[in-house]
């Protein structure tokens, strides 16, 4: 039986989104093509249907999971300054923390991202740049690219400081990170915001 071509970008689609989570859970050495598609409830010889190699479903899985969180939160973000507080808050709270599946690529993936091949890189970083302009222009409206290094830079901070609070086994302590991570990230944005007092 022959599909048709909405078919088969459909099961492309759902093969990208499956891997995107398993890819976060398990890193992308952890995650073998075998499991990738059993998880999209496919079989190994359907793999070379939809994509070249593994590079290729990870390059597409990163930058479908870079594109949605652009989507459904920076996009969403209200303008300006109140859109940039809202985006920190939403990137270093608990909530996303303990949601690795749904959460930031970044954040799940970055080592390794770092390790893979020159095109995937690429699409990592055309994709990142994508969320990285729309803070951007959140903090200079009138010209965007001339805080992409600062926003870059806030960016850097939030993925690092969302993964050692992942790392921690102190819930109490990975939650006074995150907090003191926000405080971080909105004055590195030129933004002030005072940090919550520490329990004693």
């Amino acid at each position: 039986m022959r599909y048709g071509k909405e078919h088969k970008q459909a099961t492309r689609q759902r093969i990208i989104e499956a891997a995107g989570r398993r890819l976060k859970r398990d890193g992308i050495d952890g995650s073998g093509i075998s499991t990738l598609m059993k998880d999209a409830g496919l079989t190994n010889g359907a793999f070379y249907t939809h994509f070249t190699s593994k590079d290729d479903l990870v390059a597409s899985a990163v930058a479908d999971q870079l594109q949605t969180q652009n989507a459904s939160i920076v996009a969403h973000a209200a303008p300006g300054r109140a859109g940039l507080e809202q985006i920190v808050r939403w990137y270093l709270s608990a909530q996303h923390r303990d949601s690795l599946d749904d959460g930031c690529p970044s954040a799940a993936l970055l080592d390794e991202i770092g390790r893979c091949t020159g095109p995937t890189r690429q699409v990592y970083t055309d994709s990142v740049l994508i969320v990285i302009d729309g803070i951007a222009a959140r903090l200079t409206p009138e010209d965007p690219s001339s805080a992409r290094t600062m926003a870059l830079s806030a960016y850097a901070m939030m993925a690092g400081t969302l993964q050692l609070s992942r790392a921690l086994t102190d819930r109490q302590l990975a939650d006074e990170l995150l907090e003191q991570g926000v405080h971080n990230a909105l004055a590195l944005l030129g933004m002030v915001h005072e940090p919550a007092a520490t329990p004693n």
